[in-house]
């Protein structure tokens, strides 16, 4: 039996923000956070440290600059990470606030177990809370 490569999860450095600060000071920290997602800030980085991309733009990128030509093997991770069939286990590469996805539907999750909202409810509530995350994170890289 041969089973086909499948593609892997991605883990490392993330970066937070806390709460409980100044409405300026999160502008500041969106300022920051677009500032270092652009692809010629993540294409330095990348190219600097050897984390992955974080998005396709900073992936191509790289390729119209030459870097993987020039440098063999550098491209072995992000294609482990992107190819095959995505598992159940192995969703979410490119999924824009997965950790507060997460976060989300965790929440929901304990108020349901709590008894302060039905399973429905909750599922409903983590669903409608999700698409909001998502549809910022869409905005912002779009």
């Amino acid at each position: 039996m041969t089973t086909d490569p499948k593609n892997s999860i991605i883990g490392g450095a993330t970066l937070w923000a806390l709460n409980g600060k100044d409405p300026e000071v999160y502008k500041g920290v969106a300022q920051f956070f677009t500032y270092l997602s652009r692809p010629e800030i993540q294409s330095s980085w990348h190219q600097a440290t050897g984390y992955l991309p974080i998005t396709n733009a900073t992936y191509e990128l790289g390729k119209e600059q030459g870097y993987y030509e020039a440098n063999p093997g550098s491209d072995i991770a992000i294609n482990q990470i992107t190819r095959g069939t995505p598992t159940p286990n192995s969703k979410g590469v490119r999924f824009g606030n997965l950790t507060q996805i997460r976060t989300v539907v965790d929440e929901e999750f304990e108020a349901m177990l709590a008894g302060t909202k039905t399973p429905q409810e909750a599922l409903d509530a983590a669903v409608e809370r999700g698409n909001v995350i998502l549809r910022d994170f869409e905005a912002a890289n779009s």
